[in-house]
């Protein structure tokens, strides 16, 4: 789609993409068998309201440069390494994994018994719980995700260190507001019994982020913040985001704080200190601004919808597209193109291989790969594996689909199909990114072999699978032992 003048959206037809002898047609129009629709009309953003830095053209050739640079580094590095007898195919693995916080964790703690040189890259677009109630009242990105992944990967060999773990982990009640302030209280304290076995440099470090937490809220004296259900991990990663003012720097305090190994990195997707707004186009035309509305759904009229729903039940209209806007508004919205992280880029060039984690498609996976630079530097991975692990079951997200529709969907985000500036569409073939599927055993999503062979994809992979909170779940080592297999086949 282009964007031709101020708030007239100029709609154009679907494309085949012709590169070499493949030929891909984007998701939504095998679908549907007709061109995309346009977005509503747009208002033009302004300084004033757009809380994301967004990436300018002039930044778009400056990253597929630094793609290049990055290629060469690389194979430099290599080259640099075998010439002082390290053979660097026989190092453990780097990986780069895309998931949200929930799904992919109860693998992340086995990954990292095969390698911990792994770089997991996860949205900030999340606003639901108390992650919520953080943003409203002192902005900034979402943490939730971050902090539930940093969680994980903790470290718990010594009492102390499980200490940290459980204190960074806990809720407060949700009872009442009343109770669960009281409880904060105790807390930041330092009275509670959560700080046992916590020794006085630990206790003192994150005492002083939560206070500095605290007085931020306080300093917000017309927004009464709720802790309900409040997560301490939130609170203190909000505390030394807003006392550094940069997420990184909260992110390597936390991981400081809470033992996890040096080599393994927790990356936000986009690089931005401001508000970071999902919605989703749906087939029908209309539109769901906020990450927890598109995951639970309610009917949508035609136009910008913004719900809280706890719904299971699917969409009304299937999703058309992911993409960040840059407007609060409910009657007008924007797109809008964040800067991506730099190091997640940089961690897609030295990666051995990449994975697609399983989860919420449309709300965990693709709000990273949307992202500008990201499908350039997959793309460009020509020896790593490049691999999709399907979910065992269907969600709201994706009733419907089969394994296939998943696959064109990771393309049409990689692509960046349907994107509003047309200069920001890529080319690329499904083959070029996504090798290999890992499928549960009883995957009740159909996985039809014929339809993926036609896109390219033809490694289809079996793992044991097991049933938890009734939902069909991969068994976590035998998926980390499928996964040491596939890269072992590329080595």
């Amino acid at each position: 789609m282009r964007v031709a003048g101020r708030g007239v959206a100029t709609p154009q037809p679907c494309h085949r993409h012709n590169r070499g002898n493949s030929l891909y047609t984007p998701a939504a129009c095998v679908r549907r068998g007709e061109r995309a629709r346009p977005l509503p009309a747009m208002v033009e953003p302004s300084a004033a309201v757009d809380a994301v830095e967004e990436i300018s053209h002039e930044e778009v050739g400056v990253l597929r440069a630094e793609n290049d640079r990055l290629r060469a580094e690389n194979e430099q590095l290599r080259a640099a390494a075998e010439s002082v007898g390290v053979d660097p195919d026989h190092m453990p693995p780097n990986l780069v994994v895309f998931s949200g916080g929930t799904a992919f964790n109860s693998v992340a703690e086995h990954l990292s018994a095969y390698t911990r040189r792994v770089s997991h890259v996860l949205p900030v677009s999340d606003d639901g719980g108390s992650t919520a109630e953080i943003v409203r009242v002192l902005g900034g990105p979402a943490v939730g995700d971050i902090r539930s992944r940093c969680l994980r990967l903790s470290d718990e060999s010594d009492e102390e260190a499980r200490a940290v773990k459980r204190l960074l982990k806990h809720r407060l009640t949700k009872s009442s507001s009343k109770d669960a302030k009281l409880e904060w209280n105790a807390v930041v304290e330092g009275a509670h019994p959560l700080w046992d076995n916590v020794s006085g440099p630990y206790k003192h470090t994150i005492r002083s982020f939560l206070v500095h937490f605290q007085s931020q809220i306080l300093r917000h004296a017309t927004e009464q913040f709720d802790f309900s259900g409040g997560s301490i991990g939130n609170f203190f990663f909000a505390g030394a985001r807003t006392f550094f003012r940069s997420m990184d720097a909260a992110i390597f305090l936390y991981s400081r704080v809470s033992g996890i190994p040096p080599e393994s990195h927790v990356l936000p997707a986009v690089d931005t200190e401001g508000i970071v707004n999902l919605g989703a186009e749906l087939r029908d035309g209309s539109i769901i601004r906020g990450q927890n509305a598109i995951s639970h759904p309610s009917s949508a009229a035609q136009g910008v919808v913004d719900v809280k729903s706890s719904c299971d039940e699917p969409l009304d209209s299937k999703i058309h597209r992911i993409l960040y806007v840059g407007s609060e508004s409910l009657t007008n919205h924007f797109e809008v193109f964040p800067r991506v992280n730099g190091d997640m880029i940089r961690a897609l060039h030295s990666s051995d291989l990449v994975l697609y984690g399983m989860g919420s498609l449309y709300t965990s996976i693709c709000p990273s790969l949307v992202l500008i630079g990201v499908g350039e530097a997959i793309a460009a991975l020509r020896s790593a594996p490049k691999v999709l692990i399907m979910n065992g079951t269907h969600d709201r997200e994706t009733h419907g689909m089969s394994a296939a529709d998943f696959v064109r969907a990771v393309t049409d985000a990689l692509n960046r199909y349907s994107c509003s500036h047309t200069d920001k569409i890529l080319r690329h073939a499904p083959s070029e990114y996504v090798t290999h599927i890992v499928v549960p055993e009883g995957c009740e999503i159909p996985v039809d072999r014929e339809a993926l062979a036609s896109i390219g994809v033809v490694k289809i992979v079996e793992v044991s699978s097991m049933q938890e909170d009734d939902r069909l779940v991969y068994e976590p080592a035998a998926l980390v032992d499928a996964i040491k297999a596939i890269h072992d086949s590329y080595s």
